[in-house]
């Protein structure tokens, strides 16, 4: 995926579940010129998310999909990143799992963030797995979406040193802080920029 310069941007979605800390800093990024992407929709499978919030500042239009039946919803969110021209996903704390057939349509294109040094710690409790294991590292991994549980390709990692007194909250703001600067990096590696 090679721009040449003055290219137009790509149309990007960005799939949320939580508080939408990634989307406020990938929204901000999209805004500068050295931003490959234009954030088109932002999609939640959560109608309380707080990210939503970012999105409605940013007039960036929304919609909440619920997830109770997958393939419908996927079937509804195939034909809503069709009508607005979709050429890229990036997952930002999204909380369900994309079937094969759906990350299929999107190959190569889907992109998420996750808060450890894939491949150690994929899946949820992440923190709390690392520190219960005495780690001495941890940090945030940017990859490419394959069927099979955060095991895509790396694109970008970034390693945060553990202190004696970290707790799971302290651990989990420091790592967080860190995504926000990879997230970004991470797309314009994609690019080739």
């Amino acid at each position: 995926m090679v721009l040449s310069i003055g290219h137009k941007k790509t149309r990007t979605a960005v799939f949320i579940s939580g508080t939408g800390s990634n989307l406020k800093s990938l929204i901000k990024f999209s805004k500068t010129n050295k931003s490959p992407i234009s954030i088109e929709i932002v999609v939640s499978n959560n109608s309380k998310a707080k990210g939503l919030n970012y999105a409605k500042r940013f007039k960036i239009k929304n919609k909440v999909l619920n997830f109770k039946n997958k393939n419908l919803s996927e079937n509804k969110l195939l034909s809503i990143l069709k009508i607005n021209n979709i050429k890229m996903i990036c997952l930002a704390g999204f909380m369900k799992i994309l079937s094969g057939n759906f990350i299929k349509r999107f190959k190569g294109k889907i992109l998420n963030i996750h808060p450890s040094l894939l491949p150690k710690y994929k899946g949820l409790n992440t923190h709390k797995r690392v520190l219960n294991n005495r780690e001495k590292y941890s940090g945030c991994t940017v990859h490419f979406v394959n069927s099979r549980l955060d095991s895509g390709k790396i694109i970008l990692q970034k390693k945060v040193k553990i202190s004696k007194k970290e707790t799971e909250f302290s651990l989990a703001k420091k790592i967080l802080s860190q995504e926000h600067k990879l997230y970004p990096k991470a797309i314009q590696k994609v690019f080739n920029l």
